[in-house]
Protein backbone atom coordinates (compact mmCIF):
# COMPACT_ATOMS: atom_id res chain seq x y z
CA UNK A 1 0.00 0.00 0.00
CA UNK A 2 1.71 3.22 -1.07
CA UNK A 3 1.36 5.95 1.80
CA UNK A 4 2.12 9.61 0.22
CA UNK A 5 4.51 11.66 1.71
CA UNK A 6 3.35 15.41 2.29
CA UNK A 7 5.17 17.60 3.96
CA UNK A 8 3.58 19.44 7.69
CA UNK A 9 2.33 22.37 5.15
CA UNK A 10 0.65 20.07 2.82
CA UNK A 11 -1.00 18.02 5.87
CA UNK A 12 -2.34 21.03 7.56
CA UNK A 13 -3.54 21.73 4.22
CA UNK A 14 -5.48 18.84 3.78
CA UNK A 15 -6.76 18.47 7.69
CA UNK A 16 -8.15 22.07 6.88
CA UNK A 17 -9.75 21.19 4.20
CA UNK A 18 -11.17 17.80 4.86
CA UNK A 19 -12.77 19.63 8.08
CA UNK A 20 -14.27 22.89 6.09
CA UNK A 21 -15.57 19.97 3.67
CA UNK A 22 -17.33 18.10 6.37
CA UNK A 23 -19.11 21.40 7.70
CA UNK A 24 -19.50 23.69 4.40
CA UNK A 25 -19.41 20.92 1.58
CA UNK A 26 -22.97 21.61 1.47
CA UNK A 27 -23.55 25.17 1.83
CA UNK A 28 -24.27 27.58 5.26
CA UNK A 29 -28.29 27.74 4.24
CA UNK A 30 -28.90 29.97 7.38
CA UNK A 31 -25.94 32.58 6.80
CA UNK A 32 -26.55 32.38 2.89
CA UNK A 33 -30.23 32.78 3.90
CA UNK A 34 -29.93 36.08 5.96
CA UNK A 35 -26.60 37.29 5.90
CA UNK A 36 -26.39 40.16 3.56
CA UNK A 37 -23.35 39.85 1.70
CA UNK A 38 -21.74 43.01 2.11
CA UNK A 39 -22.01 43.62 5.78
CA UNK A 40 -18.41 43.56 7.54
CA UNK A 41 -17.74 43.65 10.99
CA UNK A 42 -15.48 42.55 13.75
CA UNK A 43 -15.17 39.24 16.11
CA UNK A 44 -13.03 38.76 19.00
CA UNK A 45 -11.94 35.09 19.86
CA UNK A 46 -12.53 35.12 23.87
CA UNK A 47 -11.46 32.50 26.58
CA UNK A 48 -13.64 31.21 29.09
CA UNK A 49 -11.75 29.28 31.16
CA UNK A 50 -8.20 29.17 32.51
CA UNK A 51 -5.54 26.88 30.23
CA UNK A 52 -3.28 27.23 27.58
CA UNK A 53 -3.75 28.41 24.47
CA UNK A 54 -2.97 26.41 21.39
CA UNK A 55 -3.51 26.01 17.83
CA UNK A 56 -4.02 30.03 16.41
CA UNK A 57 -2.57 29.27 13.66
CA UNK A 58 -4.64 26.62 12.21
CA UNK A 59 -7.75 28.73 13.39
CA UNK A 60 -5.89 31.38 10.58
CA UNK A 61 -5.54 29.10 7.72
CA UNK A 62 -9.93 27.73 8.40
CA UNK A 63 -10.43 31.61 8.03
CA UNK A 64 -8.04 32.16 5.05
CA UNK A 65 -9.30 29.01 3.17
CA UNK A 66 -13.34 30.35 3.46
CA UNK A 67 -12.47 33.92 2.77
CA UNK A 68 -8.59 35.00 1.94
CA UNK A 69 -9.41 38.70 2.12
CA UNK A 70 -10.71 38.24 6.20
CA UNK A 71 -7.96 39.53 8.45
CA UNK A 72 -6.65 37.54 11.30
CA UNK A 73 -4.82 39.16 13.99
CA UNK A 74 -3.59 37.02 17.34
CA UNK A 75 -3.19 39.07 21.09
CA UNK A 76 -1.72 36.35 22.85
CA UNK A 77 0.24 33.81 20.75
CA UNK A 78 0.57 29.76 21.39
CA UNK A 79 1.76 28.25 24.94
CA UNK A 80 0.66 31.01 27.11
CA UNK A 81 -1.32 30.62 29.96
CA UNK A 82 -4.93 32.37 29.80
CA UNK A 83 -7.76 32.98 31.88
CA UNK A 84 -11.36 33.43 31.47
CA UNK A 85 -12.06 36.90 29.33
CA UNK A 86 -9.15 37.01 27.95
CA UNK A 87 -9.30 38.21 24.10
CA UNK A 88 -6.48 35.52 22.00
CA UNK A 89 -7.47 37.17 18.64
CA UNK A 90 -9.98 39.05 15.99
CA UNK A 91 -10.88 38.46 12.82
CA UNK A 92 -12.04 41.23 10.54
CA UNK A 93 -14.32 41.05 6.95
CA UNK A 94 -16.91 40.22 5.59
CA UNK A 95 -19.11 38.62 8.44
CA UNK A 96 -21.30 35.68 6.44
CA UNK A 97 -17.55 34.46 5.54
CA UNK A 98 -16.64 34.34 9.79
CA UNK A 99 -19.84 32.87 10.67
CA UNK A 100 -19.60 30.21 7.74
CA UNK A 101 -15.54 29.44 9.54
CA UNK A 102 -16.35 30.12 13.11
CA UNK A 103 -17.10 26.36 14.24
CA UNK A 104 -14.33 24.38 12.23
CA UNK A 105 -11.91 27.09 13.77
CA UNK A 106 -13.35 26.88 16.86
CA UNK A 107 -13.29 23.05 16.89
CA UNK A 108 -9.41 23.15 16.67
CA UNK A 109 -8.47 25.88 18.86
CA UNK A 110 -10.61 23.96 21.74
CA UNK A 111 -9.16 20.57 21.39
CA UNK A 112 -5.92 21.97 20.98
CA UNK A 113 -5.97 24.22 23.66
CA UNK A 114 -7.22 21.03 26.02
CA UNK A 115 -4.71 19.29 24.76
CA UNK A 116 -1.72 22.36 25.61
CA UNK A 117 -3.87 22.42 28.63
CA UNK A 118 -3.90 18.28 29.67
CA UNK A 119 0.10 18.23 28.99
CA UNK A 120 1.27 21.56 30.92
CA UNK A 121 -0.54 20.05 33.69
CA UNK A 122 1.49 16.96 33.57
CA UNK A 123 4.40 18.92 32.99
CA UNK A 124 4.39 21.29 36.21
CA UNK A 125 3.53 18.13 38.55
CA UNK A 126 6.44 16.99 37.47
CA UNK A 127 8.63 20.18 37.52
CA UNK A 128 12.13 19.92 39.02
CA UNK A 129 12.85 16.22 38.29
CA UNK A 130 14.90 15.16 35.23
CA UNK A 131 12.20 12.81 33.24
CA UNK A 132 10.25 13.98 30.28
CA UNK A 133 6.59 14.15 29.54
CA UNK A 134 5.83 12.63 26.29
CA UNK A 135 2.85 11.27 24.49
CA UNK A 136 1.99 8.68 22.28
CA UNK A 137 0.23 7.56 19.09
CA UNK A 138 -2.77 7.37 20.57
CA UNK A 139 -4.35 10.55 18.58
CA UNK A 140 -7.29 11.61 16.60
CA UNK A 141 -6.98 9.74 12.97
CA UNK A 142 -5.81 12.68 10.71
CA UNK A 143 -4.98 14.96 13.79
CA UNK A 144 -1.89 13.59 14.99
CA UNK A 145 1.06 16.41 13.66
CA UNK A 146 -2.06 18.76 14.93
CA UNK A 147 -2.40 17.21 18.28
CA UNK A 148 1.66 16.69 18.84
CA UNK A 149 2.53 19.89 18.28
CA UNK A 150 -0.72 20.75 21.00
CA UNK A 151 1.48 18.66 23.27
CA UNK A 152 5.03 20.59 22.35
CA UNK A 153 2.92 24.10 23.36
CA UNK A 154 1.85 22.48 26.54
CA UNK A 155 5.19 22.04 27.32
CA UNK A 156 5.19 18.48 26.41
CA UNK A 157 7.47 16.71 24.06
CA UNK A 158 6.86 14.23 21.41
CA UNK A 159 7.40 10.48 21.52
CA UNK A 160 7.33 8.93 17.67
CA UNK A 161 5.39 11.01 15.42
CA UNK A 162 4.63 8.04 13.12
CA UNK A 163 6.03 4.23 12.74
CA UNK A 164 9.24 5.14 10.50
CA UNK A 165 10.71 7.39 13.89
CA UNK A 166 11.68 4.55 15.92
CA UNK A 167 11.82 0.77 16.63
CA UNK A 168 9.38 0.10 19.10
CA UNK A 169 9.13 -3.74 20.37
CA UNK A 170 5.61 -4.23 22.19
CA UNK A 171 3.89 -7.01 23.62
CA UNK A 172 2.08 -8.24 20.47
CA UNK A 173 5.27 -8.29 18.28
CA UNK A 174 6.95 -10.16 21.26
CA UNK A 175 3.79 -12.92 21.18
CA UNK A 176 3.83 -13.01 17.33
CA UNK A 177 8.04 -13.54 17.26
CA UNK A 178 8.12 -16.23 20.26
CA UNK A 179 5.94 -17.86 18.56
CA UNK A 180 8.13 -18.38 15.96
CA UNK A 181 10.99 -19.39 18.20
CA UNK A 182 12.70 -15.93 18.44
CA UNK A 183 14.04 -15.19 22.57
CA UNK A 184 13.98 -11.62 23.50
CA UNK A 185 18.13 -11.71 22.81
CA UNK A 186 17.18 -12.66 19.63
CA UNK A 187 14.07 -10.11 18.87
CA UNK A 188 16.88 -7.47 20.10
CA UNK A 189 19.52 -8.69 18.18
CA UNK A 190 17.49 -8.99 14.74
CA UNK A 191 15.93 -4.88 15.12
CA UNK A 192 19.46 -3.93 15.80
CA UNK A 193 20.48 -5.77 13.04
CA UNK A 194 18.15 -4.65 10.63
CA UNK A 195 17.35 -0.84 11.70
CA UNK A 196 18.10 2.02 10.06
CA UNK A 197 20.83 3.99 10.22
CA UNK A 198 20.35 6.66 13.56
CA UNK A 199 17.26 4.70 14.32
CA UNK A 200 16.85 4.12 17.96
CA UNK A 201 15.28 -0.08 19.34
CA UNK A 202 13.01 0.27 22.09
CA UNK A 203 11.68 -2.72 24.03
CA UNK A 204 8.47 -3.03 26.11
CA UNK A 205 9.29 -5.26 29.38
CA UNK A 206 6.97 -5.79 32.43
CA UNK A 207 9.18 -7.46 34.63
CA UNK A 208 12.70 -6.16 35.89
CA UNK A 209 14.62 -9.98 34.44
CA UNK A 210 12.96 -9.02 31.29
CA UNK A 211 14.72 -5.00 31.48
CA UNK A 212 18.04 -6.80 32.27
CA UNK A 213 17.86 -9.39 29.41
CA UNK A 214 17.09 -6.54 27.03
CA UNK A 215 19.48 -4.03 28.17
CA UNK A 216 22.01 -7.09 27.43
CA UNK A 217 20.79 -7.57 24.59
CA UNK A 218 21.82 -4.20 23.51
CA UNK A 219 18.07 -2.25 23.53
CA UNK A 220 18.75 1.24 23.69
CA UNK A 221 15.57 2.20 25.63
CA UNK A 222 13.77 0.05 28.34
CA UNK A 223 9.68 0.36 28.37
CA UNK A 224 8.22 0.09 32.19
CA UNK A 225 4.88 -1.22 31.29
CA UNK A 226 2.34 -0.77 34.10
CA UNK A 227 4.90 -1.02 36.57
CA UNK A 228 4.46 0.61 40.24
CA UNK A 229 6.90 3.23 41.32
CA UNK A 230 8.79 0.99 43.53
CA UNK A 231 9.48 -1.29 40.68
CA UNK A 232 10.59 1.22 38.50
CA UNK A 233 12.76 2.44 40.80
CA UNK A 234 14.36 -0.72 41.40
CA UNK A 235 14.84 -1.45 37.61
CA UNK A 236 16.53 1.97 36.75
CA UNK A 237 18.96 1.45 39.21
CA UNK A 238 19.79 -1.96 37.57
CA UNK A 239 20.34 -0.82 34.43
CA UNK A 240 23.34 0.95 33.02
CA UNK A 241 23.01 4.21 32.50
CA UNK A 242 23.49 4.56 29.01
CA UNK A 243 19.89 2.95 28.76
CA UNK A 244 17.24 4.98 28.57
CA UNK A 245 13.89 4.33 30.56
CA UNK A 246 9.92 4.91 29.95
CA UNK A 247 7.44 4.07 32.22
CA UNK A 248 4.06 3.92 30.40
CA UNK A 249 0.16 2.30 31.76
CA UNK A 250 -1.64 3.63 34.33
CA UNK A 251 0.11 7.34 34.41
CA UNK A 252 -2.00 9.96 36.07
CA UNK A 253 -1.82 13.34 37.56
CA UNK A 254 -2.26 11.67 40.80
CA UNK A 255 0.58 9.48 40.90
CA UNK A 256 2.35 11.12 37.80
CA UNK A 257 5.46 12.68 40.13
CA UNK A 258 5.80 9.17 42.09
CA UNK A 259 6.53 8.00 38.89
CA UNK A 260 9.22 10.50 38.12
CA UNK A 261 11.02 10.33 41.28
CA UNK A 262 11.36 6.60 40.08
CA UNK A 263 14.69 8.17 38.11
CA UNK A 264 12.72 7.27 34.86
CA UNK A 265 13.96 9.38 31.57
CA UNK A 266 10.17 9.85 30.41
CA UNK A 267 6.87 9.29 30.83
CA UNK A 268 4.56 8.41 27.88
CA UNK A 269 0.87 9.32 28.60
CA UNK A 270 -1.95 8.79 26.10
CA UNK A 271 -4.36 10.50 27.99
CA UNK A 272 -2.30 13.80 26.59
CA UNK A 273 -4.33 13.54 22.95
CA UNK A 274 -6.73 11.07 23.51
CA UNK A 275 -9.37 12.15 25.92
CA UNK A 276 -8.48 15.79 27.19
CA UNK A 277 -11.00 18.41 27.68
CA UNK A 278 -11.54 20.95 25.27
CA UNK A 279 -10.88 24.49 26.71
CA UNK A 280 -14.12 26.59 26.34
CA UNK A 281 -13.68 29.37 23.70
CA UNK A 282 -16.35 31.39 21.65
CA UNK A 283 -16.20 33.66 18.69
CA UNK A 284 -18.46 36.93 19.29
CA UNK A 285 -19.18 39.13 16.84
CA UNK A 286 -18.97 42.94 17.91
CA UNK A 287 -21.90 44.70 17.49
CA UNK A 288 -20.74 48.34 17.18
CA UNK A 289 -17.99 47.13 14.36
CA UNK A 290 -21.16 46.09 11.65
CA UNK A 291 -21.48 48.27 8.94
CA UNK A 292 -23.19 47.98 4.92
CA UNK A 293 -20.42 48.62 2.42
Amino acid sequence: MAIPRLSPEEQMDRIVELALAEDLGQGDVTTDSLIPPDLYGKAIILIKEEGIISGLDIAKKVFHKVDPSLTFTVLIPDGKGVKSGDIVATVSGRVASILKAERTALNFLQRLSGISTQASRYVTKVRGLKCNIVDTRKTTPGLRLLEKYAVKTGGGKNHRLHLGDGILIKDNHLVALRHLGMSLKDIVATAKKKAPKGVWVEVEVTSESEAKEVSEAGADMVMLDNMRPDEMKKVVRTLPSHIKTEASGGITLENVRDAAESGVDLISIGALTHSPKALNISLELEPQSLTRR
